[in-house]
């Protein structure tokens, strides 16, 4: 059973930066997608990013692009999420998220994806 694990979140002013990570566990992070979601509340959850098993492949909703940066260090069972001027829109609880079945491809839905962490809250104050 993969456990992911986030860290990283909090307060933050409009303009500024956060670094998200999540640490896996279990043989299969290596060979996964691997995704970023948030949830603002009153909202369903929705797609930030994504990278394939290598990291040799990204993928953002449009709200991101630009701003956010996904990545992956395989040696470390961890996948980051690096957020630059962040905006008040961009408060939610942030989820890092795995598809074991699938290491290519664009994965962009959620159910897509068998794994979850347990979520961590990103606030910005305007």
């Amino acid at each position: 059973q993969v456990q992911l694990v986030e860290s990283g979140g909090g307060l933050v002013q409009a303009g500024g930066s956060l670094r998200l990570s999540c640490a896996a566990s279990g043989r299969t992070f290596r060979t996964s997608i691997m995704g970023w979601f948030r949830q603002a509340p009153g909202k369903d959850r929705e797609f930030v990013a994504g990278i394939n098993w290598s990291g040799g492949g990204t993928y953002y909703a449009d709200s991101g692009k630009g701003r956010f940066t996904i990545s992956r260090d395989n040696a470390k069972n961890t996948v980051y999420l690096k957020m630059n001027s962040l905006k008040a829109e961009n408060t939610a609880v942030y989820y890092c998220a795995q598809n074991s079945k699938c290491g290519l491809g664009s994965s962009q839905q959620s159910s897509e994806y068998d794994g979850w962490g347990q979520g961590t809250q990103v606030t910005v104050s305007s």
